[in-house]
């Protein structure tokens, strides 16, 4: 891989400037650009000695791509689509949806939309933070090592041997330094991974495997104290010991609102429930959206003054969940106290144990004039981290680099559907859509992520026989591909009605933990997984 250029555009005062250079020092008057190159790393430093407004940094290589390679771009959050493309595939944004159903649902807000282009052409390909090109088993990886400082949009042009690395940090003001650091290494799976978390600095995540239970995918938002004490029963009736019971969306009276329960479903409030998950040897676990909050919760009536407002000053839409949902501001002291005093009462009063914070992108969505969405994303992590106290965490809907390290647990995919791909028509929505197949694949090509950057949750495996239009082999298909890929293995199914089969499915998911996968790759609607189970190797192919 050829670096070819580096270029750097900005303003000042006295005007608009490009530095461009392949390599070395470039500057102006007041402004200095560095690119230093090592055999694994290109480091470019910028010092300015007037504050300047940052319009575009980006760095150039020709690669050669050949055509058996396979390409894996990480997609902006948790939730978007992540896995090998050919050198000949597209990348669809939402340009095709219809304005009125794209602005209805705002699907602009839950990916990189609003802020990266979607060419659809055949090539040209983008992700966030890392990727690498593979050919067999031999793998060439590119990263960035500093995303505190503003994501990294790692882009693809295949017909013209174009990579690019492109700092999400238009608008950023500044005097002093800033930088991009570019990292590379080349070898089988386990050594170009382990070299990247190594120069990240981040040691193995040493969470343990849970195996447990969450109430989303059983009832949704219509949850009750008499509903989550059924399925306690159900949870205690597995074969195996499970270690986490958790209490999903619909216990709060608005999202935003986490300190008031909805008396109607928990009229002695979630102690009493906390307390009985205790007693039944698991841990309690809770999910929130800690960072938003909806149209119809008295944060958005009372303290308008909380939201991020954008360049018009009108509040930032996070998407179209519940009422409508807007972002918090976590510069603003009120809501910081706020959050604390949240996380004060579920985790100390409470006795929550395990946090789902969920919608956790929402946060950066608006980038400052000082702060990238990257550097609003890691300090926005950091506090929660810090108020969350020792309770585990984890994250969902979240840029991925931004919480490496950082939390128990992280969604590495889209949430499961009760079907295998949603309904067609909602196969031409935004990349973040709920699918089990796409859940899937995020799950196989986000592999790496476990046990290096944090355990990861693949979402839930359904293994029931009611309320889901899965055939027999697809659930089959989630439950082993959740066991080879994760660390987080929930359901929402009822234990008590386990059959003998299921039970021994269930057996066999908790035996295939314990394997390593050797390779994975996509042969048309066949996903074909090779992995070491003891001694032994295997190859099994899932058709998609």
């Amino acid at each position: 891989m050829e670096l070819k250029r580096i270029m750097l555009r900005f303003e000042d005062e006295s005007g608009s400037y490009l530095l461009m250079t392949p390599a070395g020092t470039v500057q102006t008057d007041a402004v200095r650009m560095t690119a230093e190159q090592s055999a694994n790393r290109v480091h470019i430093r910028i010092f300015a000695e007037r504050e300047i407004k940052l319009k575009t940094l980006n760095a150039n290589f020709k690669y050669p791509f050949s055509e058996d390679d396979r390409i894996f771009l990480n997609g902006y959050q948790s939730w978007t689509d992540s896995t090998e493309h050919t050198v000949h595939d597209k990348m669809r944004g939402i340009d095709h949806i219809p304005k009125p159903v794209t602005e209805k649902y705002a699907f602009s807000q839950y990916g990189d939309y609003n802020f990266t282009s979607y060419p659809n052409s055949k090539g040209f390909l983008h992700g966030w933070s890392y990727g690498y090109v593979r050919r067999g088993d031999h793998y060439f990886l590119f990263a960035s090592l500093n995303e505190q400082d503003g994501f990294t949009c790692i882009r693809t042009q295949t017909g013209d041997d174009m990579l690019e690395f492109y700092r999400d940090c238009e608008g950023l003001h500044f005097t002093g330094g800033y930088s991009m650091e570019l990292f590379f290494a080349e070898g089988t799976e386990r050594e170009v991974f382990d070299a990247y978390f190594d120069a990240l600095g981040i040691a193995p995540k040493a969470a343990a495997p849970l195996l447990g239970y969450t109430s989303w995918y059983r009832h949704y938002q219509n949850i009750s104290a008499g509903k989550l004490l059924d399925d306690l029963h159900g949870l205690q009736a597995l074969p195996q010991k499970a270690d986490v019971f958790q209490i999903d969306d619909g216990w709060q009276t608005a999202v935003g609102d986490w300190v008031t329960v909805q008396h109607s479903k928990f009229p002695k409030g979630l102690q009493p429930i906390v307390q009985e998950i205790h007693a039944a040897g698991y841990r309690a676990g809770i999910w929130l959206a800690p960072f938003v909050c909806e149209r119809d919760s008295e944060i958005y009536r009372q303290h308008r003054d909380w939201l991020v407002q954008n360049a018009d000053g009108k509040p930032v839409c996070g998407g179209s969940n519940w009422s409508g949902f807007y972002a918090l501001d976590i510069y603003n002291a009120e809501v910081r106290a706020y959050l604390r005093n949240v996380f004060r009462v579920i985790v100390q009063e409470w006795g929550f144990r395990l946090l789902k914070l969920d919608f956790l992108y929402a946060v950066c969505l608006e980038p400052r004039h000082d702060k990238t969405r990257g550097q609003i994303m890691f300090e926005a992590l950091d506090f929660l981290r810090e108020i969350a106290g020792d309770a585990q965490i984890l994250g969902c809907g979240v840029p991925l680099a931004a919480v490496f390290g950082k939390v128990d647990y992280c969604r590495i995919g889209c949430d499961v559907s009760l079907d295998w791909d949603d309904k067609p028509y909602m196969r031409l929505m935004h990349r973040e859509r709920v699918s089990t197949k796409r859940s899937i694949l995020n799950s196989v090509f986000r592999r790496q992520l476990n046990g290096r950057a944090f355990g990861n949750d693949p979402d839930v495996f359904l293994l029931r026989q009611n309320d889901t239009a899965m055939s027999e082999a697809q659930k089959r298909t989630l439950a082993e591909i959740n066991a080879l890929t994760g660390s987080v293995l929930f359901t929402s199914d009822d234990g008590a009605l386990y059959t003998q089969e299921q039970k021994k499915i269930l057996n066999r998911m908790m035996k295939l933990r314990d394997a390593e996968i050797l390779q994975a790759e996509m042969h048309g609607d066949l996903l074909e997984i090779t992995f070491r189970h003891g001694e032994k190797t295997y190859t099994r192919r899932y058709r998609i």
